[in-house]
């Protein structure tokens, strides 16, 4: 196997977990750079980094800087959500693979944009929905996959979450329709993923209401949100940052004719409940899936994901979540919001929406 040069752009909140996937696949990944605007926050990552190979990244405040001196094969990308597309974009026409954290883009054209110019330059893009790769997870994935739910008729995804006002004060990009979006773009993308590739992936149609309630920003703090998919399955989303007096609740559920599976845990880690009419002999090794042993409601997700992400150049194919399949739920998100704004159902045929189109007043309760 190849040994690939990686560059860490963003040293942020998430950037722990890249630098513990780039570890766990050092074997195959040489973390060459990290950068961050705050010369300190990556300084701290090259120290981690350091700490476990005995191999110190470069340092840099400027991620052009970084690409024309390191001439990385990978850059990963970490910052906040509303540099994502421009940071991928310079990347990609500088024939750089990328692996971007979620959400890819605040706005489908900057997303379509992302896909088409890593398809002419020929790079890999590759966009940063980890929870995929949780064994529980994917254990329910499979068992869609073979029928296991007979018909589908409907799944839920509930984050019912607690963020107090110090989380937007300590990074102001946070809650913002320029750099971030509210609950739905923020805490939910995972689980809208993880909702729209078990029910079909081909979401129609989106109907929402969400509102800011208790929170001093200008996106929304609760979201509901109803999508019909093209094989007639329905998906339910239920977002709030504002349960209190802390985080209550993320599942994932998926109901059939045939079979009720319900996922949880801190990160969606644990399987609640397994029934199927027809039994299997893993079936009661599926439902004491337990992995307790992740450190916060990241998970540890990143390390397969960048596996998988190497796999994939290795190989000269699609990593699972490439750009296309993470525009699913960005769309999702994105017809949410011109739902709210226009209180109409939104199809997602020829759909095209942006953070920016909305305002203040779009979700404004009190």
């Amino acid at each position: 196997m190849n040994k690939y040069r990686f560059l860490l752009i963003g040293c942020g909140r998430i950037s722990k977990n890249h630098i513990a996937a780039a570890v766990a696949n050092r074997a195959a990944c040489d973390l060459v750079g990290v950068c961050d605007l705050v010369r300190s926050l990556a300084e701290k990552k090259a120290d981690d980094y350091e700490a476990v190979t005995g191999v110190r990244p470069q340092v840099y405040t400027d991620y052009k800087e970084a690409l024309e001196e390191l001439s990385p094969d990978v850059c990963v990308i970490a910052t906040e959500s509303g540099s994502h597309a421009e940071i991928a974009i310079y990347c990609i026409e500088h024939k750089k693979h990328v692996l971007v954290e979620k959400p890819m883009a605040l706005s489908v054209l900057d997303a379509q944009r992302m896909v088409k110019e890593a398809r002419y330059e020929g790079v890999t893009l590759g966009v940063c929905h980890q929870t995929r790769f949780n064994a529980p997870v994917m254990h329910l994935r499979r068992a869609v996959d073979t029928g296991r739910f007979g018909m589908v008729v409907n799944g839920t995804a509930r984050i019912l979450w607690n963020r107090d006002k110090l989380y937007y004060r300590q990074a102001p990009w946070r809650g913002t329709w320029a750099q971030d979006g509210g609950v739905l773009m923020h805490q939910c993308l995972n689980d809208i993923d993880l909702l729209q590739w078990c029910l079909g992936g081909q979401p129609e149609t989106v109907m929402a209401m969400t509102g800011n309630y208790l929170h001093p920003i200008e996106s929304e703090d609760f979201g509901a949100i109803l999508i019909r998919f093209h094989n007639g399955a329905v998906g339910v989303v239920e977002g709030s940052v504002c349960a209190y007096p802390e985080n209550l609740e993320e599942t994932l559920s998926v109901f059939g004719e045939k079979g009720t599976a319900v996922i949880g845990g801190v990160a969606l880690n644990t399987v609640e409940m397994w029934k199927f009419a027809s039994s299997l002999p893993q079936d009661e090794e599926v439902r004491e899936l337990r992995e307790n042993t992740v450190p916060d409601l990241y998970g540890t997700g990143h390390n397969a994901l960048y596996g998988d992400f190497i796999n994939a150049l290795e190989n000269k194919k699609q990593p699972l979540v490439n750009g296309e399949e993470a525009m699913k739920s960005l769309k999702i998100v994105l017809a949410a919001y011109e739902s709210q704004k226009t209180n109409k159902m939104v199809s997602l045929d020829d759909f095209s929406f942006s953070t920016s189109n909305m305002n203040e007043s779009d979700v404004r309760i009190r």
